[in-house]
């Protein structure tokens, strides 16, 4: 009778085994079928669909495809232009698997996501600045990757941008007739010595709010420099008349 229980027992043992098997086996062949799943979906440009699954693939924590559908699920929201939901994606991605080979696709993608939430010029730049230090990071961390000047050309873009930024804040100082603070931005754009558009304007409202201070030497000084490096332009017509 005891023999009996116990190999009764026992088999009930293997067959919990076996059916924890089964199971885990399920599992792994689910994981996979939603991995393709979601791949196919991505490849048809479905992304939100595709997203949704790999969200599922990557709470099974399963190493390997966590790591693949976490960055794809990044990708997806990113082709959405969900910049936002992306870049966090790509961070969780960064801090999970810091050694991971694609460790430098998620850096490069956080930077340029910071760059394409910015917010044009006349508006505030925060996320314009943490899209530099992003791309500096990406820089200092992937010297060798071959986004090494798409990276720069971001950061160029990036700060032409802030300088955009300086001159709206100079045009409305100008507007409110703060001379002074107008001055501050505008003069910090003409001495970098470019030759651009925002270089022009630079000189040519220094010109202007020169007359209006009745600095008759330092008006003349800057529409001087207008005319020489911009002898065509709209704005040197403009101030011509004054300056004969």
């Amino acid at each position: 009778m005891i023999i009996t229980v116990k190999r009764v027992l026992l088999t009930i043992l293997v067959m919990l085994l076996l059916i924890a098997a089964c199971s885990k086996n399920k599992t792994l062949q689910t994981t996979e079928q939603k991995l393709d799943r979601a791949d196919t979906l991505f490849s048809q440009k479905k992304y939100a669909k595709a997203a949704l699954l790999y969200e599922e693939v990557s709470f099974e924590r399963k190493s390997a495809s966590t790591a693949r559908a976490l960055l794809r699920q990044a990708e997806s929201y990113f082709q959405l232009n969900k910049f936002i939901d992306a870049r966090l994606k790509y961070s969780q991605f960064t801090q999970m698997f810091p050694d991971h080979p694609e460790a430098s696709t998620a850096f490069f993608k956080i930077a340029v996501c910071f760059y394409e939430e910015s917010l044009p010029p006349q508006y505030d730049q925060g996320e314009t600045e943490l899209s530099i230090n992003a791309f500096k990071v990406f820089i200092d961390k992937f010297p060798n990757d071959e986004r090494f000047s798409n990276a720069l050309e971001y950061i160029r873009k990036a700060q032409y941008k802030l300088l955009e930024k300086k001159f709206y804040n100079g045009y409305i100082h100008y507007r409110m007739k703060d001379y002074s603070g107008a001055l501050m931005y505008l003069r910090e754009i003409s001495e970098l010595g470019n030759t651009d558009r925002l270089d022009k304007l630079a000189l040519y409202y220094e010109a202007l709010i020169f007359r209006h201070q009745g600095l008759d030497t330092d008006a003349k000084e800057s529409f001087v420099k207008l005319q020489q490096k911009y002898p065509g332009a709209r704005e040197t017509a403009k101030l011509r008349k004054h300056f004969k």
